[in-house]
């Protein structure tokens, strides 16, 4: 090979080949972007990040996206904090914003009551992803690590693609795996939504 430090800078080959993009914020990643890798997911989505509130800010039909994916044969997961943890209280004294975390998991276990009924949609909760939210669509990945006392919109994501043994994905896979596995506890979705204003 010619110039091969000019190469190795222009194509990726190595373990960095599995980043598709990364965004310096959570929030800048389109909107199409999340409902494709959604949408295209054949047999597994999980969710875990610590709230996910927002999800449902940003894809308004989403609740109808996962029914359908769902009866399409699809393994639905959301793995969300615990609203009543000392882990939550204290991410909320850190945020110290208007709309708490414990508020927030509220909205999402809120939406999910009205996927009760569906029961490939499993969903836990875990103290032990406070600090990295990971999203499974098949064989690709959206990570958001959490930066110190900022709300996860305003930390920076990576949208990874399985392309190797041993890689990014996999390395982020087997976490989110284990951290399933930690949360030993179903949340119950249809026992405490939501009240009414």
């Amino acid at each position: 090979m010619l110039w091969p430090k000019t190469v190795g800078r222009n194509i990726k080959i190595g373990a960095d080949r599995e980043i598709v993009a990364v965004y310096p914020y959570r929030s800048s990643c389109p909107k199409s972007v999340w409902r494709g890798l959604i949408s295209n997911a054949k047999s597994e989505l999980t969710f875990a990040g610590y709230t996910n509130y927002f999800l449902w800010l940003e894809l308004p039909n989403l609740r109808s996206v996962l029914r359908r994916q769902a009866e399409a044969g699809c393994r639905i997961r959301f793995l969300i904090g615990d609203p009543n943890s000392e882990v939550t209280r204290r991410r909320e004294e850190l945020e110290a914003v208007p709309l708490t975390v414990s508020t927030r998991i509220q909205v999402t276990m809120d939406e999910l009551s009205k996927l009760s009924d569906v029961p490939t949609i499993e969903t836990r909760y875990g103290d032990e992803h406070i600090g990295l939210s990971a999203f499974v669509f098949d064989d690709q990945m959206l990570v958001t690590p959490h930066l110190a006392r900022l709300v996860g919109h305003d930390s920076p994501m990576l949208h990874i693609k399985r392309l190797q043994d041993d890689g990014l994905y996999d390395r982020f896979a087997s976490h989110v795996a284990s951290l399933w596995e930690l949360a030993n506890h179903q949340a119950e979705t249809d026992q405490h939504p939501m009240e009414e204003p």
